[in-house]
């Protein structure tokens, strides 16, 4: 019976380098081998890829095993959300087309039975990070897209890969430990939401971090951790939210 909602963020697929994303890449697409068994949809929360952007007529190199198997999920009338990450922004028709994913811009908000969803990668919310939200919007303009396209692949492809592993090796140690509740941006972030409408779950990657948190008397914010150090996802059946581990 296919009753089940999975979730999983974070993967960053061409970090490192080709050696440690291959294997990686190889236990995603096992795991949505798994997960196809008895999802009836699976979300993918942001930062797939650790760079992302398709020129008109290129785009990346790599990560056939993971699209051939996402096509086939989609194929088979599984639907597969892909929401955009900060480092994968830069994804547009290619995937929607090639591989039958449903693309998500911003959070979204759903129900299952009777419980209330807010899904989102996570980037650019919450109080702080005020130059990463300017950066953001510059990154999401078409002007910025315009003048990225003009760079030759070899040259813009590998410069913004060379842009991602700075800023991972930037986050990392904050990445690898509690900041405690008051200093989780996201979990700030879902208590003000709460202010202004109830939601029984947050569900977010981008901090890297699992964990679960109570921010309201019946809401919990959730991170879905990565899959560079954690290898967590989640999991949606009745309405009940659990977060796991890889099992590899």
């Amino acid at each position: 019976m296919k009753n089940k909602v999975y979730f999983a963020s974070d993967f960053h697929l061409g970090a490192p380098n080709f050696e440690e994303s291959l294997v990686r890449e190889k236990k995603v697409v096992q795991w949505l081998e798994e997960a196809r068994v008895d999802a009836s949809e699976i979300f993918l929360v942001g930062d797939v890829f650790d760079f992302w952007f398709e020129y008109k007529r290129a785009v990346p190199r790599g990560f056939t095993r993971l699209l051939g198997k996402i096509s086939e999920i989609t194929d088979s009338g599984i639907q597969v959300h892909w929401f955009i990450g900060n480092h994968d922004m830069w994804i547009f028709d290619y995937l929607p087309k090639e591989c039958g994913i449903t693309l998500h811009r911003a959070p979204i908000v759903r129900e299952w039975n009777g419980k209330k969803y807010f899904i989102g990668h996570g980037d650019g919310l919450g109080p702080g990070d005020n130059g990463y939200k300017i950066l953001k919007k510059f990154f999401a303009s078409n002007f910025c897209q315009w003048l990225f396209a003009r760079l030759h692949p070899n040259f813009g492809i590998w410069l913004a890969q060379q842009s991602s592993g700075y800023s991972r090796s930037v986050s990392g140690e904050s990445d690898k430990k509690f900041l405690g509740e008051e200093n989780e941006w996201l979990a700030v972030f879902a208590k003000e939401q709460l202010q202004k409408e109830h939601f029984d779950y947050f569900i977010f990657g981008h901090r890297h971090l699992p964990m679960q948190i109570k921010v309201g008397e019946n809401s919990e914010y959730i991170n879905i951790g990565d899959w560079l150090h954690h290898y967590t996802y989640g999991v949606m059946e009745d309405g009940i939210f659990e977060l796991k581990k890889l099992n590899a």
